[in-house]
């Protein structure tokens, strides 16, 4: 199967809008440092969800949040939370964490 045709990017990009379809978001080229240091920290929830085989549910009982800000954090949709709270929401998993930025 090759890469899809204009024609049906497009009717899959007006399908995406039509239905809200909230799926991962994506770092921005243009994206500030700190926009890079919390997509970052995200990708750090997923690998950690991965590597120790947790599903969402598990992640969210671990975090102690429901399992919609869990969602919210793995695909990146992390508008509601504060960079602070994001790292404290992860010390949680890895109390050991060390951050960098730049």
């Amino acid at each position: 199967m090759g890469f899809p045709n204009k024609t049906e990017i497009k009717r899959v990009l007006e399908k995406i809008k039509k239905e809200k379809i909230q799926g991962t978001l994506c770092l921005n080229e243009n994206s500030s440092p700190l926009e890079r240091f919390r997509w970052d920290l995200c990708q750090k929830f997923i690998k950690y969800k991965k590597v120790h085989g947790h599903n969402q549910k598990q992640l969210a009982e671990l975090l102690e949040v429901d399992e919609a800000k869990a969602s919210k954090i793995l695909h990146h949709r992390i508008d509601e939370f504060s960079t602070d709270r994001l790292i404290a929401l992860y010390s949680k998993l890895d109390p050991d964490l060390k951050l960098k930025v730049g």
